[in-house]
């Protein structure tokens, strides 16, 4: 006798037999979470694009939207988005990749891929307490283009353009200003500073995002961190999975396996932004043995909602991208309107803490103003504490006690 059984475990089709003392089981075997995982459908504008110039990574970043007369042929914009262009502009482009423009609702100026990537007349509001360089990177800069802050790892800028300039930017004051590009000189004493300084272990690469270098400049600088004896790991700190998915290529999956260990830094924030193309990005980067983190960043009306989080964070676990931060949004200028109070993220942990697996619980943190650096934010769970003896609340607001031996 013999039954079948269809199993969601395995990425290829298989068949065997499983054997019990009195039947044997056909096993078929089919993983189904990438259909869970939808491919959004083209705006209008592109849908004569071929295939083939939809899905280059070159094609993407040349035909971003920067202009509003491009920005009204793909969603219905308000009298508040075209005003907050027309004011915005020169202080901060805008720039957005067909494909991330596909997720915009055309009819919802609260959407929260709009809110993301559409000016808003927030931007031109600076608060007092607002910070050009928020995060004090400029003040730790032995060399243009390392901060060093942190006793064991420094970040390494290595480019001025993002495939999407996200308006809640904590480096406006340098993305998408070509003044800023790191020029060949720049990377150069950059390398040199980090291959001086024996105390570095972790180089965070980032920009800007370091995946909009070609993967030729990319191999050159990963080649010569990797030759520094003293270096263990490095990070890409890249949004392309979100925004541009496209950038992973096959190839450049296969140049990262030269570097190992290598360890992606990404950005969703939303739900929307978790598509079967994003999902097979991350695929090809975990099955070429990337180690893949989430850093989302707290914004009002986009994501400022446990219930919303944390389908977020299930959604990245299907990704194989581990939910690693949820950051504070910083004080940057012109992004006051994105800031929700603190309370408001320990509020989110709670209703994750406890209510889904810790796999799906980040920290939650505040990069402090002025190169303070991250400091971690939980609930407490300590009611009392008296001698040995603590008394504890649960996720469930249970009372315990744990007495110390």
């Amino acid at each position: 006798m013999s039954q079948r059984i269809d199993l969601a475990h395995g990425v290829y089709k298989a068949a065997g037999l499983w054997q019990f003392p009195d039947m044997a089981y056909e096993i078929v075997t089919k993983n189904t979470v990438r259909d869970r995982f939808k491919s959004i459908p083209r705006p209008e504008i592109w849908t004569d694009a071929p295939e083939k110039d939809w899905n280059n990574w070159v094609w993407q970043q040349q035909k971003r939207i920067k202009s509003f007369d491009v920005l009204e042929k793909v969603i219905n914009v308000t009298q508040e988005e075209r005003e907050a262009f027309a004011k915005s502009h020169e202080e901060f482009n805008m720039g957005i990749t067909p494909y991330y423009a596909s997720l915009m609702d055309k009819d919802d100026p609260n959407c929260p891929i709009r809110l993301q990537s559409v000016p808003k007349m927030g931007e031109l509001f600076v608060s007092p307490a607002d910070l050009e360089d928020p995060l004090g990177e400029e003040r730790d800069m032995p060399v243009p283009g390392v901060t060093h802050r942190y006793p064991d790892r420094v970040l390494f800028y290595t480019t001025h353009n993002c495939p999407v300039y996200c308006r809640h930017c904590t480096r406006k004051r340098k993305v998408s200003d070509p003044s800023s590009a790191a020029q060949t000189k720049q990377l150069e004493d950059g390398l040199a500073y980090i291959a001086a300084h024996k105390e570095i272990r972790d180089v965070v690469i980032s920009g800007g995002d370091p995946l909009s270098n070609s993967d030729d400049r990319l191999e050159y600088i990963l080649s010569r961190l990797r030759a520094m004896d003293h270096i263990e790991v490095f990070r890409l700190g890249t949004r392309n999975l979100v925004t541009l998915p496209q950038r992973i290529t096959d190839s450049f999956v296969q140049m990262l396996r030269k570097y190992h260990p290598v360890f992606i830094h990404t950005h969703f924030n939303h739900p929307k932004e978790c598509t079967q193309e994003a999902f097979d990005a991350c695929a090809r980067l975990a099955d070429a043995g990337c180690i893949i983190n989430n850093q989302m960043v707290l914004l009002k009306g986009v994501n400022d909602d446990a219930k919303i989080v944390k389908e977020l964070n299930h959604k990245l676990l299907m990704m194989r991208v581990r939910p690693y931060y949820i950051f504070q949004c910083d004080m940057s200028q012109g992004i006051s309107h994105f800031r929700t109070p603190i309370e408001k993220g320990l509020e989110i942990i709670r209703s994750l803490r406890g209510w889904t697996s810790g796999m799906a619980v980040p920290h939650y943190v505040v990069d402090a103003p002025g190169g303070g650096g991250k400091i971690p934010l939980i609930p407490s769970y300590v009611e009392s504490h008296e001698g040995k003896k603590w008394v504890l609340r649960n996720y469930r607001g249970d009372r315990y006690e744990y007495n110390e031996p």
